[in-house]
């Protein structure tokens, strides 16, 4: 099967490629994907490119693929279930959840000069970034990408409500499968609790874990499958 991966804010797709390499060997065909305004040097890159890059990612997927969201980029998956219900078999989404139609994508730090930097590791202090030594704190900060004010505050539009036939599994980094379902059933996450096939799934992990454990987020993954 076809395994599309987003990488969430500040994030280009090479960060998949250790995830990838496991993927491709356990018999998929990983696509990592690089979004607008991350990775190719558009300042001016909207929501809706970045939605319309999936989107032809899905189109040119061989069957009916996976759709991988990270983080933020969870809602860009379900923005794509949104779009082709009928043409994805399922949504991952790791350490994130579907933001609700008239929110906003990702308005979570202050833009400079029309970009929103990463803020530096103390926002993620604790789970998020336990397992991440300085050294590879240190890679990912210079590396990190700026993300468009056009992406960030973008607003989410959902019109189909099939997406919620898309089975969806999250998979629970720094915080616990009952973490989780514990905001679904308290009716914090509105667009999962309506989700027809929900299912989580636990891996020991910041909430990187492409970066940390790859070869186990491969393996479920695969299993997701």
């Amino acid at each position: 099967m076809d395994i599309l991966l987003i990488g969430g804010l500040w994030l280009d797709g090479s960060v998949w490629d250790a995830v990838a390499a496991e993927l491709d060997g356990r018999g998929h065909r990983a696509v990592p994907i690089t979004l607008p305004g991350q990775g190719d040097g558009n300042t001016s890159a909207t929501l809706t490119d970045q939605v319309a890059t999936v989107l032809a990612a899905v189109d040119a997927a061989a069957g009916r693929p996976m759709v991988v969201g990270h983080s933020a980029a969870s809602s860009l998956a379900w923005l794509a279930a949104d779009a082709r219900p009928e043409k994805i078999a399922k949504v991952a989404m790791i350490g994130g959840f579907p933001s609700a139609a008239g929110d906003l994508y990702a308005d979570f730090f202050p833009m400079t000069d029309g970009v929103m930097a990463f803020p530096g590791w103390g926002p993620f202090e604790g789970p998020d970034s336990a397992d991440l030594d300085d050294a590879t704190k240190a890679t990912f900060a210079a590396a990190a990408i700026p993300v468009p004010e056009g992406v960030a505050q973008g607003v989410i539009t959902l019109t189909d409500e099939r997406r919620y036939d898309v089975p969806v599994v999250l998979v629970c980094p720094e915080f616990t499968p009952a973490d989780a379902k514990e905001l679904v059933d308290g009716g914090e996450l509105p667009e999962l609790a309506k989700a027809k096939e929900l299912s989580y799934v636990d891996i020991d992990s910041g909430h990187w874990p492409m970066i940390t454990a790859p070869k186990e987020l491969a393996r479920l993954l695969a299993e997701a499958v």
